[in-house]
């Protein structure tokens, strides 16, 4: 629940700040009226993403045990590769991300509603099916509403956050958000990387299932309260193999390292000061 709890709050801050540019730059050069465009978008996108989530756990649910494992697996390698890929060019873009949002507008307005519409709908578009991959990655095979909950949660705070940032009732430090939650992401990451291992190392399609690097199960069970938190912060598993061992860390250590070492993220927002001054 944490775990897609962080997603959702860092992907939907992310979404919110871009929808926020967009109608910030509407109101800057007084066209109001088209606001709605960019909720057509926005909503569109949503319903959008809404509905490839649905198909394909409908899918994934009539596929046999070991495709589910293959699938799963490879679906969560991908996921952690994409939230590689998404902290790393939001901290690289962050900087210029208002001003690029900005030119693509003022182009948009001369090509009429349609381009408006589809700049917010590809904006969000590509937040929530990040967004999606990566709760779908933590969630799939899971019966229970926790990691639903805790998606919707961070989902809906963002959004207040969001608004709150947008209206000036409220200073965040941008920068130190996105460095933090990036870095908690990282350790998320790693271990849907290493479950993605696991699936597949069931599945036959990986060697080495049962080399097990430790087991820890009568010191961490997992059905206990902290073997469970464990499990649903950084998906700690009590019994690892060694490939999983091996992996988890030699994702880890590199990107990590690369991450805090590298320049901090910009993130920068209009207020509604920003706005009426301009």
């Amino acid at each position: 629940m944490f775990a897609n709890l962080l997603i959702g709050l860092r992907e939907g801050l992310e979404a919110s700040l871009v929808v926020s540019i967009l109608i910030a730059y509407l109101v800057k050069v007084d066209r109001r009226h088209e606001i709605r465009y960019i909720w057509i978008g926005v909503g569109s996108a949503i319903l959008s993403v809404v509905a490839i989530f649905t198909v394909i756990t409908i899918v994934f649910d009539q596929m046999s045990f070991y495709w589910q494992e293959v699938v799963g697996g490879t679906m969560s390698i991908l996921a952690a590769a994409l939230v590689t890929w998404m902290i790393f060019w939001m901290r690289r873009t962050a900087r210029t991300l208002k001003r690029e949002l900005e030119g693509h507008m003022e182009s948009a307005l001369e090509l009429g509603a349609g381009a408006l519409i589809l700049i917010a709908f590809l904006t969000v578009g590509r937040e929530g099916l990040e967004t999606a991959a990566i709760i779908w990655s933590t969630i799939v095979g899971s019966s229970s509403t926790g990691p639903f909950v805790g998606a919707a949660t961070g989902i809906l705070i963002s959004v207040v956050l969001g608004y709150l940032i947008y209206r000036g009732a409220l200073k965040v430090n941008l920068s130190k958000f996105f460095t933090i939650t990036g870095a908690l992401l990282i350790v998320v990451a790693a271990g849907v990387l290493a479950y993605g291992i696991f699936d597949l190392q069931e599945a036959g399609v990986l060697p080495g299932f049962t080399n097990r690097a430790f087991d820890v199960s009568s010191t961490i069970p997992p059905d206990s309260w902290y073997g469970t938190l464990l499990k649903g912060t950084v998906n700690f598993q009590p019994n690892p193999s060694w490939l999983q061992v091996v992996a988890w860390i030699g994702y880890i250590v590199p990107v990590l390292y690369l991450y805090l070492s590298g320049p901090k993220t910009s993130a920068p927002a209009p207020t509604r000061q920003q706005v009426t001054s301009q």
